[in-house]
């Protein structure tokens, strides 16, 4: 059993017979007031992103999550499909709510891992970075930098990430799922 104040992000635990994962927490104490965790959750089962807050007389189940490395094999129509890792043959499909953001920026062949409790797979996380080739990009404009200056990038898997202005179709660049966000040039083109 965990109490209110042991939650962190990324515990998993079951509450009212449902798994949650803590995304974000916090510690409120007010003045004459019991203390409060003050928590957003995403339902394990459905996505839903929730916010709760918990007091100190409830109780939560912690819950044994199975980790399994899977094989992201393609989508098609918005169902994503996936095979065991070193078994092809065994293939199965999971829908994009269960994994994600992260599932515009995922290559086939690419490996993640499926987060599985009593047979059944609740999400899928993806790694923190991948590295995906620029497949269009208009190019940088010269004197545009007072702000930064980006532009939009559609990357090989079609997903649109912004781009710093030196980046250029053909260039191989690192992405973070969670954020969505360009983080750096891993590789100039060599054309």
């Amino acid at each position: 059993m965990l109490s209110y104040n042991e939650l962190k992000i990324g515990t998993m635990f079951k509450f009212e017979g449902v798994p949650y994962e803590v995304l974000e927490y916090a510690f409120l104490r007010m003045q004459q007031r019991k203390p409060v965790a003050k928590t957003k959750l995403k339902n394990l089962l459905n996505g839903q992103i929730t916010e709760r807050n918990f007091h100190q007389n409830e109780a939560l189940s912690e819950i044994d999550v199975e980790k399994h490395l899977i094989t992201y094999l393609y989508n098609h129509k918005g169902e994503f499909w996936f095979c065991e890792k070193g078994n092809p043959k065994n293939r199965f499909k999971i829908t994009e709510e269960k994994i994600g953001p992260a599932a515009k920026f995922l290559k086939p062949n690419s490996e993640v891992t499926a987060m599985k409790l009593d047979g059944q797979i609740l999400s899928v996380k993806a790694p923190i970075k991948i590295d995906l080739k620029v497949k269009e990009t208009p190019p940088g404009e010269r004197g545009n930098t007072a702000q930064g200056g980006t532009k939009t990038a559609i990357l090989e898997t079609d997903a649109q990430v912004a781009v710093p202005l030196f980046v250029n179709t053909g260039d191989i660049i690192r992405v973070n799922t969670d954020t969505g966000l360009y983080v750096e040039r891993m590789e100039k083109s060599k054309e």
